[in-house]
């Protein structure tokens, strides 16, 4: 499992410009099940998204999909992480890696 940190770079300006696309691009990897969960930091100087892939570079191709990456709006970070405890309603999701 992955935990993404977006860094936004242009300020909101530029993030609301692209939020349209941003959201369809999460909707796709949503639909794919490859996104659990993710949401604006706050203050609003990023956003995060927990993602379950195969690899590294699984992930890094998802994210170079991200309008947000593409228009240079936000850097990111890949965090990868094993679920050790979670609650009971994660189990079926925990119980995919």
């Amino acid at each position: 499992m992955f935990l993404i940190l977006l860094n936004y770079t242009n300020g909101l300006d530029a993030i609301n410009k692209h939020l349209d696309a941003h959201r369809a691009y999460l909707d796709k990897y949503y639909a794919l099940n490859k996104f659990i969960c993710s949401g604006a930091q706050n203050p609003r100087t990023g956003g995060v998204i927990i993602c379950q892939a195969e690899s590294r570079e699984e992930v890094q191709g998802i994210i170079n999909e991200d309008p947000f990456r593409i228009n240079h709006a936000a850097e990111y970070d890949i965090i990868e992480f094993s679920p050790t405890k979670y609650a009971q309603a994660f189990e079926p999701v925990v119980s995919k890696n």
